[in-house]
C-alpha cells in the first residue's frame, strides 16, 4: 500500500477495536467518541497531504511504492533535509500543537531498521525482526505510539524496588510462540488514536540478573487481549473551532497502558532480558538522533506560531510600539530563531553514522531540546502579559448568534479588528495560554524527553568537553 489517505486511516480504526477507557466507560468507536474524533480528524489530514502532495510528502521506496517522508533511511543530507521538510509540513497543519504525529517514531524505526546488526549481535532473530517490522510499518503506513516509563510507587526509592517491580511492565513467561508481558507503562500520547505500540526502554538498567524481565523492546498491536488505554480527561475537544480552536483539534490523547498477560509474538521482539543492549539502544542506533530532528521541527513551527500570534494581538491591541510589548517580541523572536538555527545547523552537517544512515548532527539538537522546555513557558508568558485581561474578555461563538449580537459588534472591536476576529484571536490566545489545554502543552514541552536534569546531565555525557579543557590547559602553561 505506502503511503495511505486519511479515509484509510480511519477505517482501519474503526476497525481496530482496541480496548480504551475514558472517564469510567469503554469506547465503542474511537472515530465517533467526543474526545478522540477531533484529533483522529486531525490526523488524517496528514495523511491525505502525502496523497495530495506526494513529490514532497513521499518518497519511492525498494519496490517502487510511494511512502512516507518520514520512513526514509537517509542516504545524503540533502535526504535528511527533505525529511525536515516533511516535517515542517505537518508540524504547520497544527502550529507544532501536535506532538505525537506519526513521524516521530517512523523516523526512529527506519533508523532501528538501519543498525540491525545492533539487535542481531543478541540475536539474529531480533536483527531479522526490526527489519521486517521497519518494512511493514513503512508498507502499511500505521500511526504509531510508544510508551516507556514505569509506574513509580516512591520517587524516593530506585525504580526496581520491590514495590515498583510488581507494577512495572516485565517479562512472564517465554513461549513457544512469543513473550508473554504484564505490568503498566506510561505515558502513552496519542495512545487511543494509534494502530500499533511500540515499548522500549526508557531508564538505565543495572546490570544485575534482577533486571532482566524489564529488560525489553517489542512492538504489539493496540487491540492485542489484554492490552488496555486508561485516558485522562478530555479538554475542551466537544467545543467548537472559534470557541477552543486547538483544544477542538489538535487535543492528542495521554494515557496509562495497561499490559494484563499479554502474548508479543517473537517476530515483534527485538530485545529481550539484556540489559547492556537496551542502555544503549536509543544511542548506538540512531534513533535518539532521528526523534530530536522531528522535535526541533516542531519546535521551531511552534516558536513561530507563538510569535505570530503575540504580533497579531499587539497589532490589534494596537501596542506594536510600546517598549515593553516590543522587549517581549524580540525575546520570541530569539526563540524561534535559536529552534531554526539549531534545526538549520543539524541538516546542514549531516553525516552518515556506522549503519550507513545520514542522521543530523546531534549537538544543535541536543542544544534546542536542552533549552525549549525553559524557553516555551516563557512564550506562553508573554501571551499571558500582552494579552491581559482580553483574555478573558471572551464571549463564546452561540453569543454572536443570540439577541446580544449588535453589543458585541459595538464593544468589541479593536484597532484594525471586528469584533468577531479580536474575539477569535483572544479565544485563540486563551487556549495557547491559559486553558486546561495550554496547561498540558507546557507540561508537556517540560518533560518531552524526560527529567530536564537528567537531560542535562545526558548533554554533557555526550559532549566531549577534552579539546577545550586542554586549551584552557595549554594557555595557562604559556609563558609568552
Amino acid at each position: 500500500m505506502g503511503a495511505r489517505s486519511g479515509n484509510n486511516y480511519l477505517s482501519a480504526m474503526r476497525k481496530l477495536k482496541s480496548e480504551i477507557w475514558i472517564g469510567g466507560e469503554r469506547v465503542a468507536d474511537p472515530t465517533t467518541h467526543p474526545a478522540l474524533k477531533p484529533v483522529m480528524r486531525s490526523l488524517a489530514s496528514l495523511y491525505d497531504m502525502q496523497i495530495e502532495h506526494p513529490e514532497a510528502m513521499t518518497y519511492r521506496a525498494e519496490g517502487g511504492e510511494r511512502a512516507g517522508l518520514s520512513f526514509i533511511q537517509p542516504q545524503s543530507a540533502d535526504d535528511v533535509r527533505k525529511r525536515g521538510a516533511m516535517m515542517r509540513r505537518w508540524a504547520e497543519f497544527s502550529g507544532g500543537m501536535l506532538g505525537r504525529t506519526p513521524d516521530y517514531l517512523n523516523a526512529s524505526i527506519a533508523a532501528m531498521a538501519a543498525a540491525h546488526e545492533f539487535f542481531a549481535a543478541a540475536d539474529k532473530r531480533f536483527g531479522d525482526n526490526i527489519v521486517e517490522y521497519y518494512r511493514a510499518a513503512r508498507h502499511n503506513d500505521w500511526c504509531a505510539t510508544h510508551t516507556l516509563l514505569n509506574p513509580r510507587a516512591s520517587r524516593a526509592a530506585g525504580w526496581a524496588g520491590q514495590t515498583d517491580a510488581d507494577l512495572a511492565l516485565r517479562l512472564v513467561e517465554e513461549t513457544r510462540d512469543g513473550i508473554v508481558v504484564n505490568g503498566a507503562r506510561m505515558l502513552a500520547t496519542l495512545g487511543p488514536a494509534s494502530e500499533e505500540l511500540l515499548v522500549f526502554p526508557s531508564t538505565v538498567l543495572k546490570a544485575d540478573p534482577s533486571q532482566k524481565p524489564f529488560a525489553l523492546a517489542f512492538a504489539v498491536q493496540c487491540n492485542a487481549p489484554g492490552l488496555k488505554f486508561l485516558c485522562r480527561d478530555a479538554f475542551d475537544s466537544e467545543r467548537s473551532h472559534f470557541d477552543h480552536p486547538l483544544a477542538s483539534r489538535f487535543e492528542e490523547m495521554d494515557c496509562v497502558v495497561i499490559f494484563e498477560n499479554v502474548m508479543v509474538p517473537w517476530e515483534r521482539v527485538f530485545v529481550c532480558g539484556d540489559m547492556a543492549r537496551c542502555n544503549a539502544l536509543y544511542a548506538e542506533t540512531g534513533a535518539v538522533v532521528n526523534m530530536m530532528h522531528q522535535v526541533v521541527v516542531k519546535n521551531a513551527v511552534k516558536s513561530e506560531f507563538m510569535l505570530g500570534l503575540a504580533a497579531r494581538i499587539a497589532e490589534v491591541s494596537d501596542a506594536m510600539s510600546l517598549p515593553h510589548v516590543r522587549e517581549r517580541l524580540a525575546e520570541m523572536i530569539m526563540t524561534a530563531e535559536l529552534m531554526r538555527s539549531c534545526l538549520r545547523a543539524a541538516e546542514a552537517d549531516a553525516a552518515p553514522d556506522k549503519w550507513g544512515e545520514y542522521m543530523p548532527a546531534r549537538p544543535p539538537l541536543d542544544t534546542a531540546r536542552n533549552l525549549f522546555p525553559k524557553l516555551y513557558p516563557r512564550l506562553v508568558e508573554i501571551i499571558q502579559l500582552n494579552s491581559s485581561s482580553s483574555l478573558m474578555a471572551t464571549p463564546s461563538e452561540r453569543d454572536f448568534k443570540s439577541p446580544i449580537a449588535p453589543e458585541i459588534e459595538r464593544y468589541f472591536g479593536q484597532a484594525d479588528a471586528g469584533a468577531r476576529e479580536r474575539v477569535a484571536l483572544y479565544r485563540l490566545a486563551w487556549d495557547a495560554a491559559g486553558s486546561s489545554f495550554a496547561g498540558r502543552q507546557v507540561l508537556y514541552e517540560r518533560f518531552f524527553f524526560g527529567d530536564p536534569v537528567r537531560m542535562a546531565s545526558a548533554l554533557v555525557d555526550n559532549t566531549d568537553l577534552a579539546p577545550l579543557v586542554q586549551r584552557v590547559k595549554d594557555f595557562m602553561a604559556r609563558t609568552d
